[in-house]
């Protein structure tokens, strides 16, 4: 399920939150640090991964909110 990351993104850091334009908000469930910097980016959904787009690889994350 591709969706869009609601302002800047400026990487993975071990305990991000992100929060996507359709108002889910997910936590990193795994660590990996990996900076870059992007404005809204896209994302991919599948299962509990996270691809954002410009990334090396996708993330376990978990539904906050």
């Amino acid at each position: 399920m591709r969706k869009q990351v609601e302002d800047e993104w400026n990487g993975w850091d071990g305990d991000t939150v992100v929060k996507l334009t359709d108002g889910s908000v997910w936590r990193q469930d795994e660590y990996h640090y990996e900076y870059r910097y992007s404005y809204r980016p896209q994302v991919t959904l599948a299962a509990n991964l996270m691809h954002v787009d410009g990334m090396s690889r996708a993330i376990r994350v978990r539904r906050i909110d």
